[in-house]
Parts: structure tokens; C-alpha cells; sequence
């Protein structure tokens, strides 16, 4: 069987069309929610100056904006190892599934 017959096999799979839907939507999500965390702070940097510079307690040196920016990275952080283990695990065994079908 050549590569382009088993390449239109996967194509013409309904399996592969719902998998891709799947996959997009849930990266499009994932996207979204980083975009509005990452926007948010940076609308808040640029409009709302006075809020993040609030000190934590009186006297202290941190101010809101430090650690709304460190849960910006670990937001980051945790969004994308979500990401990456539905992609090495879901993801990946249905793509090898669709592949092992169209391959027979």
C-alpha cells in the first residue's frame, strides 16, 4: 500500500475528522484561557497602576503586582502541562489508532 493511499484512507476517516475537531476546540480553549490571563495582567499593568502597587501588608515591600505576575507564570506553567499530557496521552493513542487502521 503506497503512502497516499494510506494518507486518503486517514483523511476519508471519521475517526481522524472528530479527532481534529477535538484536538482544535480543546487548543483553542487552552489558547483562550492563557490569552485572558496574559491580557488581563497586562490590561491591568497598563489601566490599573494603583491597584497592583498596593502593598501586601502595611510597611512590606510587595506589592499586588508581584505575585499576580508570578501566578501569571505558574498559570502558564500548569496550563501547558495539561495541554502536553492529554496530547502525549489521549491524543496520541488516537492518533495511532487512526494511523494502525488506515495502514491495514
Amino acid at each position: 500500500m503506497s503512502q497516499d493511499d494510506v494518507v486518503a484512507r486517514i483523511t476519508k476517516n471519521p475517526k481522524f475528522l472528530q479527532f481534529v475537531s477535538t484536538r482544535n476546540v480543546y487548543s483553542n480553549i487552552m489558547t483562550m484561557l492563557m490569552m485572558v490571563v496574559y491580557f488581563g495582567y497586562i490590561l491591568l499593568i497598563a489601566f490599573n497602576k494603583p491597584f497592583l502597587a498596593q502593598k501586601l501588608s502595611p510597611g512590606g515591600v510587595i506589592s499586588v503586582g508581584i505575585p499576580m505576575g508570578i501566578g501569571v507564570l505558574v498559570f502558564t506553567i500548569v496550563i501547558t502541562w495539561i495541554y502536553v499530557r492529554r496530547a502525549n496521552t489521549e491524543f496520541d493513542a488516537t492518533k495511532d489508532e487512526i494511523v494502525k487502521e488506515a495502514s491495514k
